[in-house]
């Protein structure tokens, strides 16, 4: 074939040769069209745009989200006091995992009711909601550990937990609660900690600040999920216990 003759239908059919009879994944298919790039400019001299239906945007897809029943269902089945308050900060509070393991003591203010997260995500400090829920399984948990600098010790002294121990305390906490193959995590917690803000009719900017986001686009992934609008900018975790009050 005269390469001056290549245009991009051919470009097309190249690629899709690649993806369907070569099995190659799609960065291998990316180089390959990029090199078409170089021919177009540097050879043919011509302008060159890569076929957008080549590489179609690849979906955000959120991890499976806690309905609140489900939220429920967990805090009824955690016993273990400790666990308690991890689970009601990662999803009381929106926290990171390893915003939750570099947690301190001094970052909890029951005053504000507010936790100063320090140096998050992107070295930005911000400030998120302290669920009263939890207090009294915080104000137990320190009384009896009675930490210095980071809330959640690990086995070493003085050092905060490993993120790989949380994260097997939370799925074991899913596994107690019944939630063995949904495939819940850590993440799954802060996620519906978003999406229970946006049901209360909680504004996506507020949102965004409490999750510590830097762009509001990461934050509009939330949006198709919500399902009801209650403007009340409390903690969901606080929504969902007080729900059960006489």
């Amino acid at each position: 074939m005269d390469p001056l003759a290549i245009g991009s239908d051919e470009i097309i059919l190249y690629i899709n040769y690649l993806k369907s009879s070569l099995n190659l994944g799609r960065d291998k298919c990316r180089m390959a069209a990029q090199s078409f790039s170089f021919f177009y400019k540097h050879v043919l001299r011509k302008p060159y745009v890569l076929p957008s239906k080549l590489f179609p945007r690849k979906e955000h897809k959120l991890p499976p989200i806690l309905s609140q029943q489900q939220t429920l269902q967990l805090f009824a089945a955690v016993k273990n006091v400790k666990h308690r308050c991890m689970i009601g900060l990662l999803y009381g509070a929106g926290l990171r995992l390893n915003e939750l393991r570099l947690l301190k003591v001094s970052s909890i203010d029951s005053n504000a009711m507010q936790i100063k997260v320090v140096q998050g995500k992107g070295n930005k400090d911000r400030f998120t909601i302290l669920p009263r829920f939890i207090l009294d399984d915080l104000r137990t948990y320190y009384r009896n550990h009675r930490t210095k600098e980071y809330l959640f010790e690990g086995y070493i002294p003085d050092r905060p937990m490993h993120e790989r121990a949380i994260g097997h305390m939370v799925t074991q906490c899913m596994k107690v609660a019944g939630f063995s193959n949904k495939g819940y995590s850590a993440h799954t917690l802060r996620h519906s900690f978003a999406t229970h803000l946006l049901d209360q009719g909680v504004d996506i900017h507020s949102i965004k600040e409490l999750l510590g986001h830097t762009n509001l686009e990461t934050t509009m992934i939330y949006l198709h999920l919500q399902q009801s609008k209650r403007a009340s900018l409390i903690s969901p975790l606080d929504t969902i216990m007080n729900s059960l009050q006489p």
